[in-house]
């Protein structure tokens, strides 16, 4: 059977949806901050909802890889149950530890020993995460569901359902100020809107989700599903943990608190400018039968980390002003002390790209433990640093250290990765998968 090539034009059809995806999800969140920042306590709230969402977010990280899970295993009825399981295994797991944190001593723990969080704020932290404890069954079918309309290569549905989760929105937030105040209002708002957006991603999957009929031979059992998801699962984990080490380095120096508002300013840029890149793991998953395929796909992530790394370029020098300034209201001080370290991470996207092509190759070769390998030894090489840091801190800005120790991690995945490529997959650019 011939396999038609693939085309620049079918993966930017593919992957630019799954971009703009993400850049609503980062507004939907921007939205219920502009909502809690127009409240009485409005520092408060934003406070409690934010940590609330730091806390979630890693607790809740086994699950981000659902819907690459689904892309790659299910083939038939058989591989779906078994997805369907580890779906659902990994959501009570999440959800349980969130309980935990809302309702027991263990959060007060966590909460105060742990992150540092002042005792006057840690209830109103608590009241959120018991609404966040609804969304692990909910966040893990929306990237099942997710995965199988990627899968048929419907990505415009997935932005479409997200931008109903943006409309939806101002609606639960207009009726939850009834009912709620201060960031429980946001705990509210979120959670409904995007169990919105998973019923109508379940709809669409219901109507573009090609039949399963069993008869693939790549069909998987249980076990080799779990063998292959739960690396992924503890990867993900893993990888939430970066940010986390690298301001509990520089919050120690002497301009700590510069240096992390300086890094949450860049980290949002690199989610805007970067995390869209992680789509390429989902695109070579779907997309690429060939090395022909593998080509196309390298040339358009070429293109693409070079557009979003220009962007990261001019935002750093001709637009600093303008964008830092005037749109976002960054005083001078914070603004031109975060200029270079915001032009360096202009590579990021080049690096983070070329992971997850990685990442995506060696999903499609079944070898996800290597994927989870790479964290680890990435996670290892920060919590060095820290420990390192601990002993004797560098006299170097702590935006510097922070941006360094980024690009240096990322690398450091990047140059483990290849290297597993070249040993274990030696002439892989003449096999038929790419």
């Amino acid at each position: 059977m011939t396999v038609r090539p693939l085309t620049m034009r079918e993966v930017a059809f593919f992957f630019f949806p799954l971009l703009l995806n993400v850049q609503m999800m980062s507004v939907s969140h921007s939205i219920i901050n502009a909502a809690l920042a127009r409240q009485d306590d409005y520092v408060n709230a934003l406070a409690a909802f934010a940590t609330a969402m730091v806390v979630h977010l890693f607790v809740a990280s086994p699950s981000y890889q659902n819907h690459t899970v689904t892309i790659a295993m299910v083939r038939g009825r058989q591989s779906l149950r078994g997805v369907v399981l580890f779906v659902l295994l990994v959501a009570i797991y999440v959800s349980i530890v969130l309980w935990l944190i809302a309702v027991t001593p263990v959060g007060d723990w966590l909460l105060g020993n742990i992150i540092g969080i002042k005792t006057t704020l840690i209830p109103e932290i608590k009241r959120v995460i018991v609404f966040l404890a609804f969304l692990p069954f909910i966040t893990g079918f929306r990237g099942f569901f997710q995965g199988l309309v990627i899968r048929a290569r419907r990505t415009s549905l997935v932005s479409f359902a997200t931008g109903i989760r943006i409309a939806a929105l101002f609606g639960y937030l207009a009726l939850g100020r009834t009912y709620f105040s201060g960031a429980v209002l946001g705990g509210f708002a979120l959670v409904a809107c995007v169990a919105t957006e998973t019923l109508v991603i379940v709809f669409f999957a219901w109507r573009v989700s090609p039949p399963l009929d069993g008869n693939d031979p790549e069909e998987k059992q249980t076990g080799e599903i779990f063998r292959f998801a739960f690396p992924l699962a503890y990867s993900s984990c893993l990888q939430q943990s970066i940010p986390l080490l690298i301001a509990a380095i520089i919050g120690r120096l002497s301009d700590g608190a510069l240096a992390l508002a300086a890094f949450g300013v860049i980290r949002g840029f690199l989610f805007l400018l970067a995390s869209p890149m992680r789509n390429l793991q989902q695109a070579y998953l779907t997309l690429v039968d060939t090395p022909g395929d593998y080509r196309v796909l390298v040339r358009f992530f070429l293109w693409t980390s070079c557009g979003m790394g220009l962007l990261m370029l001019l935002t750093a020098f001709p637009l600093n002003q303008f964008l830092l300034s005037r749109v976002m209201g960054i005083a001078d001080d914070l603004r031109l002390y975060l200029i270079w370290p915001l032009a360096a991470c202009a590579v990021f996207p080049f690096l983070y790209g070329i992971a997850n092509l990685l990442r995506g190759f060696f999903a499609g070769k079944h070898r996800t433990g290597l994927l989870g390998h790479s964290t680890i030894w990435k996670s290892a090489y920060l919590a060095g640093a820290w420990g390192l840091s601990l002993l004797s801190p560098l006299p170097v800005a702590g935006v510097v250290q922070a941006v360094f120790l980024l690009l240096s991690a990322e690398l450091l995945e990047v140059w483990y990765l290849h290297r597993q490529r070249l040993q274990l997959f030696p002439d892989v650019m003449t096999s038929t998968d790419g």
